[in-house]
């Protein structure tokens, strides 16, 4: 790797380290909207309209819908009453979010249509004077053949060209049909304590990695967790909206998990 691009990356860096996003983070994941059941939808929805009395800016960390594709004239039906909260709520406070496995063909429609930092992979910015880097976690606990497989075909941009061409109701209908065949398989994959623990592992590397890092957010798992890598350096897993109503706040020196009630 060349000179000039190890410092074009540093530059790259510093400029999103230096994007303080708030004083006050909540961080929410894995709410699943459109397969989980109705009261989710509704409890996320009063937790949106709550969320400026907990913090002053949101992260909105992957698989909050358990489809979500941006087509170029359609927006689509199911979650959009909670797509609609964010976009008012996104007028009063600073949002960024991170695609997931299920949520991350979002193209430019959060930025352009409701002025959403968001990022399909990673994103990175700072609470206060903390230094965040925020990813949904998938991909990193995969072992099977099978799933590596399925993560590298469905994000593939051939695959989004060629679902983009289909008609939306048949588009949506399709992945309802797939994600019926695979949920059980992957329920079991993905909610593991194998999982949540090569998680923790790749989060101390990395936190090992970039001192200057003070806290890493993954969510993927559905484990909520809370862990002092070292000084000055956390991970955080908010677990699963879905299960329970859980979130999490952090703020420049600490973190905790809660429950929405």
């Amino acid at each position: 790797m060349s000179k000039a691009h190890d410092a074009l990356a540093a530059r790259r860096r510093r400029v999103v380290f230096w994007a303080v996003l708030g004083h006050r983070l909540i961080v929410v994941s894995d709410a699943h909207l459109g397969a989980a059941p109705p009261a989710v939808e509704e409890a996320l929805l009063a937790f949106l309209d709550a969320v400026p009395s907990l913090g002053d800016c949101l992260l909105l960390n992957g698989d909050i819908f358990d489809f979500w594709f941006a087509y170029s004239r359609v927006v689509p039906r199911r979650g959009f009453r909670v797509t609609a909260a964010i976009a008012a709520l996104a007028r009063r406070m600073p949002i960024a979010m991170v695609g997931g496995n299920h949520d991350r063909w979002g193209s430019d429609f959060w930025g352009s249509e409701l002025g959403i930092r968001f990022a399909r992979r990673e994103v990175r910015f700072r609470v206060g004077e903390r230094q965040v880097l925020a990813m949904h976690g998938d991909g990193l606990a995969e072992h099977s053949w099978r799933q590596r497989l399925l993560q590298g075909a469905v994000g593939h941009p051939v695959t989004s060209a060629v679902y983009r061409a289909l008609h939306p109701e048949l588009g949506v209908r399709l992945v309802e049909r797939m994600t019926a065949l695979l949920a059980a398989r992957a329920a079991v994959a993905t909610r593991s304590v194998p999982s949540a623990a090569q998680q923790l592992a790749w989060a101390t590397k990395r936190l090992a990695r970039e001192p200057e890092l003070g806290l890493l957010v993954m969510g993927h798992s559905h484990a909520a967790a809370v862990v002092e890598v070292r000084p000055g350096g956390q991970y955080l897993n908010p677990g699963a909206w879905l299960d329970g109503f859980r979130y999490a706040v952090a703020s420049e020196d600490a973190a905790e998990l809660c429950r929405f009630s």
